[in-house]
């Protein structure tokens, strides 16, 4: 029996990461996941290992390539954005993978605008709200200006995709959408790099900007290695090619990731405040994205919660959707709450009396409650002025039934969706690179979807 034919997907997330293989119906035939321990940056805070990271990438690809039982025809990659890799005049990486996290100088920040603009209008003509290292340029912004020594060592600044991908193939190359995801590099109103980017001096650290499909390279085994993709983009590339009609992504994860390609409409005040900003697809398109840290806080509060009761971890997968419960809770916190406006963002459930509840479900029930309300408003702010009638929601959460019945009682106008694809950034990577190694045509579904339904209070 000959060898399956593959593409290798490495996604990589901030905490998980994932080898998938996909045959040519786009089904996972292999799939491996590696966490790795964080390291400590000069500057104290936790990081990327990009050492270890770089190490499992070239150790799992020649393993994958022995294995008998398939035959890896290309290669690609998805992963999280707002993080560059450094390379030196040799190709090397001399500096760590700065957490993105870390807090920024504000006399810096402050220098930048007094610069460049006020910080309003500047965050929509980037489509970026200021979010200091969140926003991946001023990254190169501080190291010029703190580090200037370093600063001038940096041949190539590659955003974490396409590093991966330079890893396999030794190719630099520049994605658009890992430049179009909140870094304050891209001028969304003349569809170039922000004039501050050419100033700066910091254009010439960065290779010219390739299509999301370009093969970026080869192996030393002639395997085509594609250019690697932002994760949240490459996650719409599957509905993109599945659906015409209108429709909204709430890709989950740590973050959840609210993603209309159907809202043009240009960035308000009140949304970019709102941590409302724009991404943009594999095609180079505007797509409005809201963000809320939901899988972050889920899996914080989780903690608090085993500690409080004293259950396992994974109890949560357990508890069943109690609406009479979820009613009661809702009218107490509204009326503990009447006075309180809950803020994009502002998680309140860490301020709660875990005391009150009498039991783990109970809590647990208010815990997801909390972050549903963020949830409605956060995905509002890309659904308005727009015709959409269906939400897919994919991740961690598509799989949480208590999640998925609350977001459809709280939009009883449109329907909503738990999407089934195995890694949706992973299949996007693959979909995308498809010419290049499949030859089949591209399967007529690819997403399983569930309905939910607010009168039932079941799956259909």
């Amino acid at each position: 029996m000959g060898k399956i034919p593959v593409i290798l997907i490495f996604d990589v997330g901030k905490t998980n990461k994932k080898i998938l293989l996909y045959n040519e119906q786009y089904n996972v035939v292999h799939e491996e996941n590696k966490q790795f321990s964080e390291m400590q940056a000069e500057d104290g805070f936790p990081c990327e290992d990009v050492n270890a990271l770089t190490a499992w990438v070239k150790s799992s690809f020649i393993s994958l390539s022995k294995n008998e039982r398939f035959e890896i025809k290309a290669v690609n990659f998805s992963a999280y954005g707002a993080s560059f890799v450094y390379l030196d005049e040799k190709g090397n990486v001399f500096l760590p993978l700065y957490n993105y996290l870390t807090p920024y100088p504000q006399d810096l920040q402050k220098k930048f605008y007094a610069k460049y603009g006020d910080e309003n209008l500047f965050a929509k003509r980037t489509a970026s709200p200021v979010l200091g290292n969140l926003n991946s340029g001023m990254q190169l912004y501080r190291l010029k200006y703190e580090k200037p020594d370093t600063f001038s060592k940096i041949k190539y600044a590659l955003h974490l995709p396409q590093y991966l991908s330079y890893i396999l193939c030794g190719k630099t190359s520049t994605d658009i959408t890992s430049i179009g995801c909140h870094t304050a590099l891209w001028d969304f109103e003349n569809d170039e790099y922000h004039q501050w980017v050419k100033q700066e001096g910091i254009l010439e650290k960065f290779s010219p900007v390739k299509n999301s499909s370009t093969i970026a390279g080869f192996t030393e085994s002639r395997t085509p290695v594609g250019i690697g993709l932002h994760d949240s983009s490459s996650a719409l590339i599957p509905y993109l090619s599945s659906f015409t009609d209108p429709f909204v992504l709430i890709s989950t994860g740590t973050w959840s990731i609210s993603l209309n390609p159907f809202n043009h409409s240009p960035l308000s005040d009140d949304e970019l405040k709102q941590d409302c900003l724009c991404y943009l697809s594999f095609e180079g398109k505007p797509v409005k994205a809201s963000r809320l840290f939901a899988g972050q806080e889920h899996d914080e509060q989780l903690k608090r919660l085993s500690t409080h009761f004293n259950t396992d971890p994974d109890y949560f997968k357990n508890v069943k959707y109690d609406v009479e419960l979820k009613n009661k809770l809702r009218i107490e916190m509204e009326t503990r709450s009447s006075q309180n406006k809950f803020e994009i963002g502002q998680f309140i459930f860490d301020k709660r009396d875990l005391g009150v509840y009498k039991n783990f479900e109970e809590a647990y029930h208010q815990l997801i409650a909390d972050i549903i309300k963020l949830q409605v408003q956060s995905t509002s702010l890309v659904l308005k002025g727009t015709s959409v009638k269906k939400i897919f929601v994919d991740g961690g959460f598509s799989q949480n039934y208590i999640y998925m019945q609350m977001l459809t009682e709280s939009f009883p106008e449109i329907e909503i969706f738990a999407a089934s694809i195995p890694q949706a950034s992973a299949l996007g990577a693959a979909l995308v690179f498809h010419q290049h190694w499949n030859r089949k045509e591209l399967p007529m579904k690819i997403i399983d979807l569930k309905l939910y339904s607010i009168k039932k209070g079941t799956v259909l």
